[in-house]
């Protein structure tokens, strides 16, 4: 296997640590990135791109990332935030007065952003192709009834999120979400993709598949259980309702909706340039305020839905102790995604990280291919 790129001085063995996922951990397609103090330190890629092996994979290669798109549409959230069109703390019914049904009328943005709203999936059965419709699916989110009160406890919206926080980010921003996040983002960082595949500075878009192998899991994956214990239950209704939410991601109704929490198609290079930006000390996506509001814990805890402890600030994922969660240091925050894909900041190290990769594995958080490649880098600052 050929790995193409470059690691600054210092940097090089986290080439081995790369070819190593490919030669012992399944990769076929993938491409590892990490901005410091505003420089790209490193950028490596490698493999095909499609499932026959015939197109390569290259540095502006863009992969859907899943979960990790979260992270892009917090960004565009907070943004909002500071320019005064957004109080977190204001109800989000002043903004989309449709979203106070059933009992919606006091959830706030905050809660929304930090999964404390209760509003986690659909109650009824709804067709696959919804999720392909941006607008009837931001209407349905917003007559959906939570699944417990709001503000009780702490529960991911794998999907829901990408619907509630997106739909609201819209309507303050006033502008369609794709313009305002190739206005805000795409645009002064020169990203190479973002939400769907489609009309992004690259055109090279990758199949993605499951590992051949799987990996061994760094913990307890009881998410699948908590489905089959109960199909009818808010874990198994908020990944499989409707089913097209899990199958389809290489096909056109896919790659060109508008699903903000699951649809994400960035390089490598993108996920670092954004959170290199926001470890930078002088970003210019937020305020230093801003990130470090946006960081900070609002919500942690055991999760109804991840079934697993979890501290999050508005949209990221905060770092923690174990191996799989740990972005960095202890001021670290971003976002996985489902298959091993993630994107980080770490402030104290100025340090921006992105993988993205196009096998995908069994991993709630960052499953052996990620973390071994972050333990690397930070062995070597």
């Amino acid at each position: 296997m050929e790995i193409y790129g470059f690691c600054a001085p210092g940097f090089e063995s986290l080439y081995d640590d790369f070819a190593h996922n490919f030669r012992h951990c399944g990769d076929n397609g993938a491409a590892v990135a990490v901005h410091q103090h505003g420089e790209l330190i490193v950028s490596l890629w490698a493999g095909s791109a499609d499932r026959d092996a015939r197109v390569p994979y290259t540095e502006d290669t863009l992969a859907n990332v899943f979960s990790s798109s979260k992270g892009v549409l917090a960004v565009l959230a907070m943004q909002q935030v500071g320019e005064g069109r957004l109080d977190l703390d204001r109800p989000v019914a002043e903004y989309w007065p449709e979203f106070a049904a059933k009992g919606k009328e006091k959830v706030t943005a905050r809660q929304l952003l930090c999964h404390r709203a209760g509003l986690v999936a659909f109650r009824e059965k709804v067709a696959d192709s919804l999720i392909y419709d941006w607008e009837e699916a931001c209407a349905r989110v917003a007559a959906t009834e939570p699944w417990w009160t709001p503000g009780s406890h702490q529960g991911y919206a794998p999907f829901f999120y990408g619907w509630s926080v997106g739909g609201l980010v819209e309507r303050v921003a006033g502008v369609p979400l794709r313009q305002l996040y190739r206005d805000a983002l795409a645009s002064p960082l020169e990203l190479d993709g973002g939400f769907g595949a489609h009309g992004h500075r690259s055109t090279r878009i990758a199949d993605v598949g499951p590992l051949k192998q799987p990996l061994p899991e760094l913990r307890e994956n009881a998410v699948g259980r908590a489905i089959k214990e109960d199909r009818n239950g808010p874990v198994a209704q908020a990944f499989t309702n409707p089913v097209s939410l899990m199958m389809g991601t290489n096909g056109e109704d896919w790659r060109g909706a508008l699903i903000p929490a699951a649809n994400g198609h960035f390089s490598a290079r993108d996920l670092a340039a954004i959170y290199g930006d926001l470890a930078a000390e002088q970003p210019s996506l937020l305020s230093p305020e801003l990130i470090a509001e946006a960081a900070r814990e609002q919500s942690c805890g055991r999760d109804a839905i991840l079934q697993a402890d979890v501290s999050f600030g508005c949209g990221f994922i905060r770092s923690g102790k174990a191996a799989d969660l740990r972005f960095g240091g202890s001021q670290g925050f971003g976002h996985p995604g489902a298959g091993g894909s993630v994107g980080f900041a770490d402030p104290e190290q100025g340090i921006g990280f992105g993988y993205v990769t196009t096998r995908m594995g069994q991993s709630l958080f960052m499953d052996r291919r990620a973390v071994s490649l972050v333990e690397r880098l930070y062995g070597l600052l």
